[in-house]
């Protein structure tokens, strides 16, 4: 069964960085497209950033700028750095890996930023 494991996540303030990382093991395929997603409190879970094996980024709006998403191929690990946080961010934050036609998700990790 693929697992991912996600790390990182903590409480910062405003205009802190915080770097968060997920492994994607038990799997013999590498995931053509790795991400993060974020659930802020009382709201859906909403895209942040993606990356295809070749290197490829979708970022969404609210991040450009401050978010930088990256992946070590070798490693089946994604990086999602986030500096300038804001209060906004605060939210969990969830690992995706996209490994064929099947879509695998973390437990996620709790980013909190205060004012």
């Amino acid at each position: 069964q693929v697992q991912l494991v996600e790390s990182g996540g903590g409480l910062v303030h405003a205009g802190d960085s915080l770097s968060l990382s997920c492994v994607v093991s038990r799997s013999i395929l590498s995931p053509n497209v790795m991400g993060w997603y974020r659930q802020p409190p009382g709201k859906q879970r909403e895209l942040v950033a993606t990356v295809t094996t070749g290197g490829f980024t979708n970022v969404a709006d609210s991040v450009k700028g401050r978010f930088t998403i990256s992946r070590d191929n070798a490693k089946n690990t994604v990086y999602l750095q986030m500096n300038s946080l804001k209060p906004e961010d605060t939210a969990v934050y969830y690992c995706k890996a996209q490994i064929l036609n099947r879509a695998y998700w973390g437990q996620g990790t709790q980013v909190t930023v205060s004012s």
